[in-house]
C-alpha cells in the first residue's frame, strides 16, 4: 500500500515522503490516526498545495513537544503499589498508573506517550521511564515503587 505520511513517523519516514507499508499497518493505524494519506495523483497534488500547512502544523508540534519535554524531563513520582514483604508486587505498575501519577502532579502525559522497555514494573525499586512527546524528542522520568503500609 502505498502512502504519503502528513507528519513525521518513527521508523517509517517524513512529513511527505511517498512510503510502501503493509496493507493492514496502513489501514488500521496510519490511515484512521491522519498521520497519512494514500498517494493517489489527487491526494499527492492536495498535499503540494498544502506542504507549507501542514510543515507549520509540525513545526508547532514539535516546540510544543519541546516546552513538555523542559517540563517532564527529571521528574520523580512515587507510586504505592501492595506488595509483598520481599517486595514483589500484587499486580503491577503498568503505563497508566505511572501516567495518572504524572497527571496528579500537574504534567499532562498520555498512557500512549509512556513507554516501559522491560515491560510492567513488577518490583518495588526505582526506575527509569521514557515519555515520548514526539518522534524524535523523549523524556526521562524517574518512578519509584513502595510498598503499602500495612
Amino acid at each position: 500500500m502505498d502512502l504519503i505520511l502528513l507528519q513525521k513517523v518513527k521508523n517509517l519516514g517524513d512529513l511527505g515522503d511517498k512510503v510502501s507499508v503493509k496493507p493492514g499497518y496502513g489501514r488500521n493505524f496510519l490511515l484512521p490516526t491522519g498521520k497519512a494519506t494514500r498517494a493517489t495523483a489527487v491526494n499527492i497534488a492536495q498535499f503540494e498545495a498544502r506542504r507549507a500547512e501542514y510543515e507549520a502544523k509540525a513545526k508547532e508540534h514539535l516546540s510544543g513537544a519541546q516546552g513538555r519535554q523542559a517540563q517532564i524531563e527529571g521528574q520523580e513520582v512515587t507510586i504505592t503499589a501492595n506488595a509483598s514483604p520481599e517486595g514483589k508486587l500484587f499486580g503491577s505498575v503498568s503505563t497508566r498508573d505511572i501516567a495518572e501519577a504524572l497527571t496528579a502532579k500537574g504534567i499532562a502525559v498520555d498512557k500512549s506517550e509512556v513507554i516501559q522497555s522491560a515491560g510492567p514494573i513488577r518490583n518495588t525499586g526505582e526506575y527509569n521511564v521514557i515519555v515520548s512527546l514526539h518522534a524524535d524528542i523523549h523524556a526521562t522520568v524517574k518512578v519509584t515503587v513502595v510498598a503499602e503500609k500495612a
